[in-house]
């Protein structure tokens, strides 16, 4: 568990979905990171175990599909936009803009691992 921590210069992993983690403080009850997606790049379609997820786009252009049982919804991602990805919603993400999409991402519990993920058929 840390308490606290700078964000990285460089990331430290790539996620399941292909984006970039810099992991950012966690405790007991949950986790954060900074996931940086790169210009016109198209995230592989992931789900959750065990983890609901929060975001918080800090800023870029794009779009984040989920769906969860029948329904799918598209969202569009830019600055200032918060959602919630729960536990076992497919969801992928896509970078439309020419500059990184950046955002803030808080899982409850902490992340487990890079087996949490497991990949689904997306939309893109």
């Amino acid at each position: 568990m840390t308490i606290d921590r700078q964000l990285p210069d460089a990331y430290n992993v790539l996620a399941p979905d292909g984006s970039e983690v810099r992991i950012l403080a966690s405790g007991h009850q949950g986790s954060m990171a900074h996931f940086t997606l790169p210009p016109q790049q198209v995230s592989a379609a992931v789900a959750h175990h065990t983890v609901e997820e929060v975001w918080y786009i800090l800023s870029g252009q794009g779009q984040m599909w989920r769906k969860s049982g029948d329904t799918e919804t598209v969202v569009t991602l830019s600055a200032g936009l918060s959602l919630t990805i729960p536990v076992g919603t497919h969801f992928q993400f896509r970078n439309s803009g020419a500059e990184p999409l950046k955002a803030i991402g808080v899982t409850m519990p902490p992340w487990s691992g890079m087996d949490e993920a497991y990949a689904v058929t997306g939309k893109w």
